[in-house]
């Protein structure tokens, strides 16, 4: 499978953003521009219609935290994290719909696609540098556990 290069990446992320902007037509979705201000419509239309409730996501890795944040405040959103809590943990306050049918799909999909290119440049690089495969390690059967009724020879 080739590997993307950066700009087809890119271009591929910014069809993601037309999608999730509600882009119906094929024109609509080439015009990734326009993508921005199509969300912060929606956006503001939501927010009277839906006030913002506070959620907490859970993102375990910083490159996804790194990407939702981004995401967040390209939205005009403010994510953040209270005192105490897990750095794992952000917060965000958003309409449920917006949230549910726009800015979570829309995270999903991006974060879909740069794990996709990362697998495949790190694949590539170790393949190269270590000539090795990337491979899962071998499933081997387990030793028995002393105690559990095995024979120890």
């Amino acid at each position: 499978m080739p590997i993307p290069d950066e700009a087809s990446l890119i271009e591929k992320l910014r069809r993601i953003e037309a999608l999730h902007a509600g882009a119906t037509t094929a024109g609509e979705r080439d015009a990734a521009a326009n993508a921005k201000q199509r969300i912060l419509a929606r956006l503001a239309e939501l927010f009277t219609a839906d006030p913002p409730v506070e959620y907490r996501f859970s993102l375990p890795d910083p490159w996804s935290r790194q990407v939702f944040n981004a995401l967040a405040r390209r939205y005009g959103l403010k994510p953040y994290r209270e005192r105490g809590q897990h750095r794992q943990s952000v917060m965000l306050k958003v309409s449920k719909r917006f949230g549910d049918e726009t800015l979570w799909p829309h995270y999903q999909a991006i974060h879909k696609e740069l794990h996709a290119h990362l697998h495949q440049v790190t694949d590539r690089v170790i393949r190269q540098v270590l000539d090795a495969s990337t491979g899962e390690a071998e499933e081997v059967s387990a030793k028995p556990v002393l105690g559990s009724g095995e024979k120890k020879e």
